[in-house]
């Protein structure tokens, strides 16, 4: 026998699973078939944060994650509905609709629910921070065919360079009768990259800079194998906006003819898929955690509770929003009427009003304001060892220790000492996990949708989310116990949270 074959015996038969008789060594036991952590985890990492990183890796963009969001909704007997159409709804029914095709609001009635009653309401955002392809993208450069981006939210944009990136979103694709549809695009396959320069030829001083307009622009192709590959003809308004390369493979992916495409919104992203990371499985490394990590807790939580409502008197809300990381001033954002207005028409139903046919929808809605409450659910920062000087001595927040009740004197986080006690006493009744952060004094501090809907609509808040590493960095890390503890935290918010307010 050849020292190769020797070598792949022997490897084959350590890489065997081990029988209880014949326990296998640690060290063996981290074998050389590194797959086998995605596949199959070494320490029971839970069914929550594996269904995560399914939702993580379908959703390349707020479009495709609120397209996963209705695909669950629906599965669990959620109907749809419209903002377009009356409302027909009844006790104990469960609906969805959504704006823009990037946001979504699902909500149940409660079976003993009655106008004026409160809501339970838990809010998230859709999006992240990602280069977006910009309405006139063609670049020609050196011999490279470029595509022009803008850069969207407050990402840290240097860790982009060098990494494998896709494109994906909605494109407004022209039907047979003439009629334009929405249609959402995956491209999987890595077609653009943004290089560095080498270190032999940067002359530059004090770290890695860049300027974001002129060497942020990620290539496309060569322009010789582009000559060579002459794409067919695309729809004459699109020709010099965009390469007929990226309009072509986008109608491939699709299916449908160059000509089809009349416009689109586009993000790039790193196509390294989401994956359970460290020696005993206990992270999550990824993109999109902030905020995509809350937003799926949040859905997870009502649909789980879901079916539970037989003697709910209040309505359960989830409001998955758009924009938050641009201030969420658009007409999906948390700054719209999104949730104002799907509040009032709820109040404005049928629904419960025998009883209170003498009183006003106005009324009914303030009263319905100050019986309810909102936990604002955004990522949270975990404590990083290797800057722990940057966070507050008796603040650090651990992966695994349960979701964090973020605090903020100047409000930037819309937290009270009410809605902290009253979080905290259903998480300790029902064993939850919770931990707690404030910012330095001499650190800057970020903020979430809680404040602007506290102000708007006079609600209660309380801001928590999980603790995470690498806050807006392309690859983030987060924990994989923190998916179920903070499902749970919002099971029991959604439950029993206006039972103590």
């Amino acid at each position: 026998m050849t020292m190769s074959k020797l070598w792949t015996t022997l490897s084959c038969r350590l890489l065997k699973k081990p029988t209880k008789s014949t326990p296998l060594p640690i060290a063996a036991s981290m074998s050389l078939c590194a797959s086998s952590v995605t596949k199959t985890p070494l320490t029971g990492t839970s069914e929550e944060a594996l269904a995560f990183i399914d939702y993580l890796n379908a959703s390349p963009s707020p479009f495709h994650a609120v397209h996963e969001a209705v695909e669950r909704l629906q599965k669990a007997g959620f109907e749809r509905i419209s903002e377009r159409n009356e409302w027909k709804l009844k006790k104990k029914g469960k609906y969805f609709f959504t704006r823009n095709g990037s946001s979504v609001v699902a909500f149940v009635i409660g079976g003993k629910y009655e106008a004026g009653n409160g809501f339970s309401i838990v809010g998230a955002h859709t999006d992240s921070p990602c280069p977006k392809v910009k309405p006139m993208s063609k670049k020609e450069k050196a011999g490279y065919l470029e595509v022009g981006v803008q850069l969207y939210g407050g990402g840290i944009w240097h860790t982009w360079f060098d990494r494998d990136l896709g494109i994906a979103g909605r494109v407004m694709v022209e039907q047979i009768d003439g009629t334009f549809k929405h249609t959402l695009v995956h491209v999987k396959k890595p077609i653009l990259r943004v290089p560095t320069l080498a270190i032999h030829l940067d002359t530059s001083s004090g770290g890695f800079s860049f300027n974001k307009e002129t060497q942020f622009v990620p290539i496309l192709a060569t322009t010789a194998k582009a000559a060579l590959n002459a794409m067919p003809k695309t729809a004459e308004s699109q020709e010099h906006k965009h390469h007929p390369a990226l309009i072509g493979i986008l109608a491939e992916e699709m299916r449908i003819a160059p000509h089809q495409i009349h416009d689109f919104e586009l993000c790039l992203y790193d196509t390294q898929p989401a994956t359970l990371g460290g020696v005993y499985d206990e992270f999550i490394f990824s993109a999109r955690l902030d905020n995509l990590g809350m937003s799926y807790c949040s859905l997870m939580a009502l649909i789980n509770t879901c079916d539970q409502v037989e003697n709910e008197p209040n309505i359960r809300l989830v409001s998955l929003f758009d924009n938050e990381e641009v201030g969420s001033t658009s007409a999906h954002g948390a700054n719209s009427s999104l949730l104002p207005s799907t509040l009032e028409r709820l109040v404005a139903t049928d629904i419960g009003k025998a009883s209170r046919q003498k009183t006003s929808d106005k009324v009914l809605f303030e009263q319905a304001l100050h019986k309810s409450m909102l936990v604002s659910v955004d990522m949270a920062h975990a404590v990083h060892p290797n800057y722990s000087e940057k966070y507050e001595e008796n603040h650090q927040p651990a992966m695994h220790k349960g979701t964090v009740i973020k605090v903020n004197a100047n409000q930037r986080y819309a937290t009270t000492a009410p809605t902290s006690l009253i979080l905290r006493e259903i998480a300790r009744r029902r064993h939850v996990p919770v931990q707690e952060f404030v910012v330095r004094n001499d650190s800057p501090c970020g903020s979430t949708i809680g404040p602007m809907l506290s102000a708007k609509l006079g609600l209660r808040t309380i801001d928590v989310g999980n603790p995470q590493l690498s806050m807006h960095s392309i690859r983030e890390v987060g924990g994989a116990d923190d998916v179920k503890n903070g499902i749970r935290l919002l099971e029991v918010s959604l439950m029993h949270l206006l039972n103590y307010s």
